[in-house]
C-alpha cells in the first residue's frame, strides 16, 4: 500500500471510534480549554498508576482532547489511571503563508502544560483517589510527545524560563509517541507544515525560543523515557525520534527507542491496533 494511502487508513480507523466520556472532569485554571478528564481504572484498582496523556494534533485549534479519549479509555481498561489534560492551542486564523490554522500559542501552550502536571498530584487526590501519583507517568502523541518530553525536563530550561522547576519531575518515566522530539530536524522535513516553527512563534523568534521548547536541546533529563515511533510513518518520520534518541546519547543518557515494522502515525493511540497494545506494555513496565 502506497504510504499517503496507508496513512489515510491507519488515521480513519484511529478516528473512527466514537469518544469516551471521562468519569470526572476538573479545572486547573480559569480558561475553559485549562481542564483535565479523569478515568478510573477500569478493574477496580484501589492504587493504581497514574498515566497522564497529552494529546496530538501539531498544538493547532482543531484538534482537542476528544480525538485521544478512545485512547485513554484503552489504557484505563488496562488497569491504569487516567488523566487527559486539554491545553490551549493556537487560534483559528490560518497561519501566514501557511495551510490551516496556526500551531500553538505561545506562551500559553507551556504555561498549560506546566500548570497542569504542577496541580496534578492535588487534582487526583480529589478527582480520582483510585490514582497513585507517585507512580505517574506521562505520555504524548505526536505534538502531545514533544509536550510529555518538554514536561520531563523543565529543571533543564534555562535560567530565566518562567516553567523552570528547581528538581527534576516526580514521574516513573516518559513513553512519546511519534514525538516531535527535535525541532531542528521537524522543520528541516517541514513537519505538519512547519508546525513547530509557528508554536515558537515563527521564524523571528524561532532560535531564541528554542532553547526553552526543543526536547532535545533538553537532556539529560535523569528521567526514564522510551520513544515509540512507527517506521512507516510520513506525518512524523523516524529521522525526528532518532535524532532526539542520537542528541540524548550524546548527552550520557539511554532513551529507549522501540520502532514499529509496517505502521505509521495513527496506530499508536488507536485501541484496535496491535501497536496500542505494545504502547501501553511500555508504558506498564515504567508504571508498576
Amino acid at each position: 500500500m502506497p504510504d499517503d494511502a496507508r496513512d489515510a487508513a491507519e488515521e480513519e480507523s484511529a478516528f473512527s471510534h466514537p469518544p469516551v466520556d471521562p468519569d470526572t472532569t476538573t479545572a486547573y485554571g480559569d480558561h475553559p480549554d485549562q481542564v483535565v478528564d479523569f478515568y478510573a481504572p477500569r478493574g477496580g484498582e484501589e492504587q493504581a498508576p497514574l498515566v497522564v496523556v497529552l494529546h496530538g494534533g501539531a498544538w493547532r485549534a482543531p484538534y482537542d482532547r476528544r480525538h485521544i479519549t478512545p485512547f485513554a479509555d484503552f489504557l484505563a481498561r488496562r488497569g491504569f489511571a487516567v488523566a487527559n489534560v486539554e491545553y490551549r492551542r493556537g487560534g483559528t486564523i490560518p497561519a501566514q503563508g501557511g495551510e490551516g490554522p496556526v500551531a500553538g500559542r505561545w506562551p500559553d501552550t507551556f504555561d498549560d502544560v506546566a500548570a497542569a502536571l504542577d496541580a496534578m498530584p492535588g487534582l487526583v487526590r480529589e478527582a480520582l483517589p483510585q490514582a497513585d501519583p507517585r507512580r505517574m507517568v506521562v505520555t504524548g502523541h505526536s505534538a502531545g510527545g514533544q509536550l510529555a518530553l518538554w514536561a520531563a525536563a523543565r529543571h533543564l530550561l534555562p535560567a530565566d524560563a518562567p516553567w523552570r522547576t528547581d528538581r527534576p519531575a516526580p514521574l516513573r518515566g516518559v513513553v512519546a509517541l511519534a514525538p516531535i522530539a527535535d525541532f531542528t530536524v521537524a522543520e528541516k522535513l517541514d513537519v505538519c507544515s512547519g508546525a513547530s516553527r509557528q508554536l515558537l512563534g515563527g521564524e523571528a523568534k524561532f532560535e531564541e525560543r528554542q532553547p526553552y521548547a526543543d526536547p532535545a536541546l533538553l537532556l539529560p533529563t535523569g528521567i526514564a523515557t522510551t520513544l515509540v515511533q512507527g517506521r512507516e510513518d510520513v506525518v512524523v518520520p523516524q529521522a525526528v525520534a532518532e535524532a532526539y534518541a542520537d542528541a540524548a546519547a550524546k548527552a550520557g543518557e539511554v532513551v529507549g527507542l522501540t520502532l514499529l515494522e509496517d505502521v505509521g502515525h495513527f496506530p499508536l493511540i488507536d485501541p484496535a491496533a496491535d501497536a496500542c497494545a505494545v504502547v501501553a506494555e511500555e508504558i506498564a513496565q515504567l508504571a508498576w
